[in-house]
Order: C-alpha cells, then structure tokens, then sequence
C-alpha cells in the first residue's frame, strides 16, 4: 500500500494534466516569439520543439504528472494524430515527395541495419565486462526479452507484440525491456528534435545536398502564401470537420478492416496488417492525399497545417510526459545495452549519411520512422515542415512490414552473440 502512495502523482487528473501541457506549450511558442534578447539566445540554443517534449518528461519525472497512469497519450496519438496526418497531407505536392525517395529509402534502411546488427554488438560487448547482465537462460534469457526491443525499433508495437509471442520472454523481463524501449527510445528522440531546430547546421557538418527538401519547402511556403486569408468560422470549422471527421471515418474502416484480416488472412499479422493503428494512420494519409487532389486543398490557406499544428504538437507533450529518466538507475545495465545499442544505430547512419550527403531530415526520419514508428516519425518530419510530415508515414509503414523479419533476424544474432 505504501508503495502506490508513492507512487501517486501529484497531479492525477487529466482534465488538469491536459491543461497544464498545453498551458507549457503555450509559454514555449509565447517566449520563442519573444524579441527580448535573453530568449533570442536562449531559443538559438536549445529548439522550441524539445522543450514541449522535455518539460513534461521532467514532470514526469519528478512524479508531479504520471504518463504511465494517464490516458492522454492514448487519446492524441489516436485522436489528434490522425487529424494532423490528414490536415498535412491536404496541400500535399506529390510530384516533389517523389523526388525524395532515393535518400530517404537510404537511410531508412540503413537505419533498420544499424538496429539489426547493433543489438548483437551491444549484446557483445557488455558480455565482456559483465556476462550476467546479458545471460539467463529459458524464459529469462535477457537476449529474448531484446528481441521485443528489436521488433519495436524496427517496426512498432505490433512488432513488439509479435516477437514477445514468438520468443516468450518472462512478464518480469518483459516489462524492464519496455521501460529500456521507452526511455532509450524518447532520448534518442530528443537528440533528434534538437537536430531538427539546428537543420541547417546539421546539413552544413554533413556537406549535405539539401536541395530537394528545400525545394518542396519553399513550394509549400509559396503556396501557402498564395492562398493565404483571413480565417473565418466557416472555414475553422471545415478544417477542424475535415480532420477531425475523417479521423472518425478512418477508426470506423479500420474497425472493419481488421476483425475481416483476422478472420480471414490471420497470416498477414507478420506484416502487422492485423493492428488497429496501422490502419489508422494509412487510412489518415491516404485520405488527406486524396484530398489533395480537390478543392479542400486551398483550406491550407485559412490554416489547415497550422491547425494540424496544434494537434501535433498536444501529442509531443503527451509523448515527453511518457519519459522517466530516473528509471534508468531501476535497471543501469540494461540500459547500457540499450544506449550502446542506439549509438551503434546513430553512428551507421552519420557514416552513411556523411558519405551519401544525405541532408540531416532524412537521417532523422529514417531513424524515427525505424525507432518510434508511425507515432513518432511524422513528429520528426513536420519538425523541419508541415508539408513533409507524410514522408515519415510512408517511411514508418515500410517499417511495420519490416519489423517482425528484422526483429527475428536480430533475436537469432542476439542469441548467438549472449554468453
């Protein structure tokens, strides 16, 4: 009993905790505007965007709010991101995505390489200085519990679940790995948030041929500048109908799609075509894309993308309150295993990235879209601008029918390489 008193939050009530986020975001957007001289500084420092994730993480940590007790996460990445996709997509130049296909794939799957030999190697090298903390045996095999790690990181929760079936880890082992995906994950996350604020720099270390993202940026800008207008209720509450509206419709064909996929082609969970968000967040682009195709699209001129914005951003609060950093010492060895193991990640993609003069955005989303999957990659992309917010999605799907295969293939290495 004492326990859970502890345990307890300050603040439980999410009504409240939705209201102090947005509250912080608000404070951050506000001082980031600022002209003073002590925030132009600041902010040329350390981005806006990681401070709407970082703030609630301290909260988090600090037991004030509790994201393991709140439903708020649940709530935007179900309910809020989807909108956001579709409100993105809208104004969406398919002609200029195409373009960037060749480097995003790149690094893309050069990031699933970095996840699928860096488990192995970590695994390798903390057995030489301490065995035990990668050893077990049976259900207790520490290497079973990271094949989970691997299945998330390449793909996403559905991943995960797959290989948490395949290779049955203990419930106890189970949950220590998910509190390393989780705290591993966000901080890496962190990292690239506060490289999407300093872009240009990042693109100037890589020697970087930023030339195709910046193009679809400045037509995105021009367009928008074009259609630009005073908004008025009507058009508001299009937008808000059209997001928020086609987020329903795409829970109501996902509500159908999957129960039919179990019914019938059970064997197309490997590709995670049985899981509920994926069909989410597929459902969400593609209607937004198709919409692109129509009038709708001048709704970027009354504000679609600023809308979509708000919802995006709500969800990276929700995100950050999910980090704990004083978990780490729960359990500091295998979180050693997963920080040498994101490094290993990180440095496959910086030597490629370098040789390839990859621009910093498609390192960080190819990274994200393997790391964090459809829930976190199109936060990384609509970091560098709104318009490029899809990219990340198509990125991420390709993850989902990635994972399970990567993350088995991992888990085999991961055996070998345990002691």
């Amino acid at each position: 009993m004492e326990e859970s008193l502890v345990k307890q939050p300050l603040i439980s009530n999410d009504a409240v905790v939705l209201g102090l986020l947005v509250v912080i975001l608000a404070l951050v957007f506000r001082t980031s505007a600022s002209q003073r001289p002590f925030f132009k500084k600041f902010y040329s420092i350390v981005p806006s965007l990681l401070l709407c994730y970082f703030l609630p993480s301290i909260l988090n940590s600090l037991n004030i709010i509790s994201g393991a007790q709140s439903h708020l996460y649940e709530m935007a990445s179900m309910y809020l991101l989807p909108a956001s996709l579709v409100l993105f997509t809208l104004s969406l130049d398919l002609k200029e995505i195409w373009k960037l296909r060749h480097k995003a794939g790149l690094m893309f799957l050069t990031g699933t390489l970095g996840i699928v030999i860096g488990g192995p190697l970590a695994v390798l090298l903390v057995s030489l200085f301490s065995p035990e903390t990668v050893g077990g045996a049976g259900p207790e095999a520490v290497w079973r519990g990271l094949a989970t790690i691997a299945g998330s990181w390449i793909g996403g929760g559905a991943n995960q679940a797959a290989m948490y079936r395949v290779f049955e880890p203990s419930a106890e082992l189970y949950s220590a790995m998910i509190a390393v995906d989780v705290i591993v994950a966000n901080i890496w996350l962190a990292f690239l948030l506060y490289g999407a604020g300093i872009s240009k720099r990042m693109d100037r270390l890589f020697r970087a041929d930023a030339s195709a993202v910046e193009k679809l940026k400045h037509k995105m800008e021009v367009y928008q500048q074009n259609t630009l207008r005073m908004p008025k209720l009507p058009d508001t509450m299009q937008i808000v109908a059209v997001g928020l509206g086609l987020t329903g419709l795409a829970h109501f064909l996902s509500g159908i799609i999957v129960p039919w996929i179990n019914e019938n082609a059970p064997y197309l969970d490997k590709f995670s075509l049985t899981s509920g968000f994926f069909w989410l967040v597929v459902l969400a682009t593609t209607f937004g894309m198709l919409l692109s195709l129509t009038r709708l699209r001048d709704l970027e001129g009354a504000g679609a993308s600023r809308i979509g914005s708000v919802f995006l951003y709500v969800l990276i609060a929700t995100i950050g309150m999910q980090m704990d950093v004083l978990a780490i010492f729960d359990n500091p060895g295998l979180f050693l295993v997963g920080l040498i193991w994101i490094l290993i990640h990180a440095l496959l993609l910086i030597v490629v990235g370098r040789l390839a003069r990859a621009p910093f955005f498609f390192l960080a989303v190819g990274s994200q879209a393997n790391v964090g999957g459809a829930a976190s990659a199109p936060i990384v992309a609509a970091a560098f601008h709104p318009s490029l917010a899809p990219v990340g999605v198509l990125l991420a799907v390709l993850g989902y029918a990635l994972g399970t295969y990567g993350g088995y293939f991992c888990a085999l290495l991961m055996q070998q390489a345990a002691p």
